[in-house]
């Protein structure tokens, strides 16, 4: 028996909407999680990993301050590169370029911890635990070893098989002389807001940076006494550094507290005393990034709440392409069935 045209119509109607419905879920609802996200995702498949993930960072940490700053950073660059997929993890094969080879990425440091990180969850939770969520933990961890606040990671990310060409990779992070407007425009694609971007960006109350080129533009001018929007000691001192060290000396991005993850890189902006353009750009009058410098600035627990939140959500940051085959790597920097 043949079905009515009417009938056709509303199986298909059903048919679309059940897709829509799909789509949606995978995609993620305004304000929660990616589909299949969740903070307890392998309670019952290995029920360690938060501890095992912190027990490896504090020993790290513990040898070289460097750690936790360097792996907050190797996050944000994982997940600005086509989503939190661990491909910045991935070494260059004969096929492949490395992500790593890119030069915004040349100074990345923390993968070792990483990879000790996933080497003990192996022993423990063999093939379960994906090295993109190993990354978005020890983020975390790193953020809370500094002093600054922690939150519930949703996890449940899968590691892609691939990674991106270094000219698409350089093309997908922000550069250290870029504009606010241009800074707004590359978080929006991430499906980032203003205030993600000005919280995100106190990352840099933590981390140094060793070449003067990431800053140059901003302590010279023309006549080579820096521009209106730094202040003239802090030129001098950054132009005398560069000059002594050959244009290699090893400086903080917040010179009041280096160490600590607080609420001072707001408190050095409102001095001009940013270290990058990019830094420095947020606070500019009439916009909500410069409302939120001065909010921050006086109030780090505002900040710190912001900071959480915006963590979890650049965390939910999926690959354009999230229906591609992706996969849980037994090695972090190489994908399965190619070493």
């Amino acid at each position: 028996m043949e079905s009515s045209p009417r009938a056709v119509g509303v199986a298909a109607s059903a048919s679309l909407a059940l897709l829509v419905a799909a789509l949606a879920a995978v995609a993620g609802a305004e304000g929660g999680y990616p589909f299949g996200f969740t903070e307890g995702y392998y309670d019952g498949t290995c029920p360690s990993v938060q501890s095992v993930v912190r027990s490896v960072m504090e020993r790290h940490a513990a040898a070289n301050p460097r750690t936790a700053p360097a792996i907050l950073r190797l996050f944000f660059h994982d997940c600005f590169v086509n989503g939190c997929d661990a491909s910045v993890l991935l070494d260059a094969t004969g096929s492949m370029e490395s992500e790593k080879d890119a030069e915004p990425n040349a100074s990345l440091f923390g993968f070792n911890v990483i990879d000790d990180i996933k080497s003990e969850l192996e022993k423990s939770c063999p093939a379960t635990v994906s090295c993109a969520d190993v990354l978005a933990l020890a983020a975390r961890d790193a953020v809370a070893m500094l002093g600054g606040p922690s939150w519930s990671v949703p996890l449940g990310r899968k590691d892609s098989l691939t990674a991106t060409s270094t000219d698409d990779t350089k093309k997908s992070l922000p550069s250290t002389t870029d504009s606010l407007s241009e800074l707004v425009r590359m978080f929006g694609e991430n499906g980032l807001d203003e205030r993600d971007l000005t919280a995100l960006s106190g990352a840099h109350t933590v981390g140094m940076t060793h070449n003067c080129k990431h800053y140059e533009e901003r302590i010279y001018d023309q006549r080579g006494q820096g521009g209106d929007s730094i202040d003239p000691s802090f030129a001098a001192l950054r132009r005398q550094e560069c000059a002594e060290k050959n244009n290699e000396p090893t400086v903080p991005f917040d010179e009041r507290t280096p160490a600590k993850f607080d609420n001072a890189y707001f408190v050095n902006l409102l001095a001009r005393r940013g270290l990058l353009t990019s830094d420095q750009v947020l606070y500019s009058q009439g916009c909500e990034a410069g409302d939120l410098v001065k909010t921050y600035a006086m109030n780090g627990e505002v900040f710190f709440a912001d900071f959480a939140r915006a963590m979890v959500k650049m965390g939910n940051i999926r690959p354009k392409q999230w229906w591609a085959p992706a996969e849980v790597r037994l090695k972090c920097s190489v994908a399965n069935g190619h070493y």
